[in-house]
């Protein structure tokens, strides 16, 4: 696969802009031939008339929606972000709230499948917010604010059966049995 394939890959399930050196790190190679990749896709994306551009801030790239499409984007970002939230996204929220500050790869261990587009939903809704772990330097996803306050409680640790479901074994289990294999 060549790198303009892999950046774009990252670029396109990434909820943040992308750094070179995260690109360096995870692809491998050259910065120099990262940096050539990422200017060659921003230029093919905006060239043509597609609905997706690839955007640099600084050293850092993101795939973002095309401005030509603002309307519709801010239409439909609405209307996921005030409905309902659906049964995986209660299940995630949930494990944040008792387990975390989390990491994404554990709550994919627990929940058994691949948890972005569900995270993407409630770092939207303003649910969930990131936290880098000080000594792995992992983000981290933790409850905010805005989700004590939705629930009327002033901490975490107030949740129903808090104490209990904060230290179930069975998760940790899951979690340990998980990461030695």
């Amino acid at each position: 696969m060549n790198t303009k394939s892999k950046i774009e890959s990252l670029l396109f399930i990434s909820a943040k802009p992308m750094s070179v050196k995260q690109l360096v790190d995870i692809i491998g190679g050259d910065k120099k031939d990262i940096v050539v990749a990422g200017e060659e896709l921003i230029s093919e994306y905006s060239e043509t008339n597609k609905g997706i551009q690839i955007i640099k801030n600084g050293s850092k790239y993101q795939m973002v929606s095309s401005p030509d499409n603002t309307e519709l984007v801010k239409k439909f970002l609405k209307d996921e972000t005030t409905g309902e939230l659906s049964r995986p996204s209660l299940e995630t929220l949930t494990i944040i709230a008792y387990k975390g500050p989390i990491s994404k790869a554990d709550l994919n261990r627990i929940r058994g499948v691949n948890c972005s587009m569900i995270l993407r939903n409630l770092l939207l809704r303003g649910l969930v917010e990131t936290d880098n772990d000080s000594e792995t330097g992992e983000e981290q996803y933790v409850i905010t604010i805005d989700f004590l306050k939705y629930l009327g409680i002033n901490d975490v640790s107030q949740l129903p059966d808090f104490e209990r479901l904060s230290k179930s074994e069975s998760i940790d289990k899951v979690l340990n049995e998980d990461s030695s294999e």
